[in-house]
C-alpha cells in the first residue's frame, strides 16, 4: 500500500518560522517533523511506498529525503507550483495511486496503530476511513440562551461552556475512486471532497484513536508546545 503526505502548504500561521523553512521541515527535538512521519509510515507492514506532496520550499523536502533509502522505505515526490489546499494537492498525486492508500497531512504527528486502521478500512468496504480523536474545549465567551417561547426574555448563562464531541486528525484510508471527488488544478479542501462523498452515499467510516495519539504542529502556540515536548524527550545532553 502507498502513503501520501501533504506537505506542500504555505505554512501562513507560523510566519516567520516558515519563511525559509516549509512548516514539515521545521524541528522537532532533533530532526524535522516530516522524518517522524516518514518514521512511523515505515515501520507499518503495510506501507512500501511513500508519495509526499510537495509545492512551496519543495528543494528543501526533495534534499534531505531523497529516495527514502536512508530511511528504509521508497519515496517519490508530486510537485504542484502553487498551492491547492489539502484535497487539491492529493489530486496531484493521482498518477501514483491505482489502490487503496493512507493519506496523512504533514503538519501532524501521529502515535496509533496505522495497521489496523488499515485492516478496518479493508474489512468494512469502507470508501473513506477517518482517523478521529475526542476533545473538549472551553469557550472562550459565555453563551446567553432565550426562552423559546418568548424570544426577548433570557433564560440562561451558561459562562464559557465546555464543548466536547469528536475531530478530525488529518489521517485518512482511501480508495481510488475517491480522487474523482476532487476537481484537478484548483484550490479545493479535504472538507469539500468528504462531505461530497457522504452526500453520494459512499462508505465513510471512523476509526477512532486514544487522546494524546497526535499532535498537531497547527500554529505557533502548538508548534512551541510540540517542540518543548519532543526536546524533553531527548533528556540532558
Amino acid at each position: 500500500m502507498k502513503a501520501v503526505i501533504l506537505a506542500g502548504g504555505l505554512g501562513t500561521r507560523l510566519q516567520p518560522y516558515t519563511f525559509f523553512i516549509p512548516k514539515p521541515m521545521l524541528p522537532l527535538g532533533n530532526k524535522p517533523l516530516l522524518e517522524y512521519l516518514v518514521e512511523w509510515l515505515s515501520k507499518s507492514n503495510k506501507v512500501d511506498q511513500i508519495v509526499i506532496c510537495v509545492s512551496y520550499l519543495h528543494r528543501s523536502i526533495e534534499d534531505y529525503f531523497e529516495d527514502g533509502s536512508r530511511f528504509g522505505i521508497e519515496i517519490k515526490y508530486s510537485r504542484s507550483d502553487r498551492p491547492l489546499a489539502t484535497a487539491g494537492q492529493l489530486k496531484t498525486a493521482s498518477n501514483y495511486l491505482d489502490d487503496s492508500f493512507v493519506c496523512l497531512y504533514g503538519d501532524s504527528v501521529y502515535e496509533f496503530p496505522l495497521d489496523k486502521m488499515i485492516e478496518n478500512h479493508i474489512k468494512d468496504k469502507a470508501f473513506i476511513s477517518m482517523a478521529l480523536t475526542r476533545y473538549k474545549t472551553n469557550l472562550k465567551y459565555g453563551f446567553i440562551e432565550l426562552d423559546k417561547s418568548e424570544k426577548t426574555l433570557v433564560s440562561d448563562w451558561k459562562e464559557k461552556p465546555e464543548v466536547a464531541g469528536l475531530i478530525n486528525i488529518g489521517c485518512y484510508v482511501f480508495e481510488p475512486e475517491f480522487l474523482k471527488m476532487i476537481p484537478k488544478s484548483i484550490s479545493f479542501g479535504m472538507d469539500q471532497a468528504v462531505r461530497a462523498s457522504i452526500k453520494e452515499k459512499k462508505k465513510v467510516k471512523s476509526y477512532i484513536v486514544n487522546e494524546g495519539s497526535f499532535i498537531d504542529i497547527g500554529d505557533k502556540k502548538s508548534y512551541l508546545e510540540a517542540y518543548k515536548q519532543y526536546v524533553k524527550r531527548l533528556g540532558k545532553i
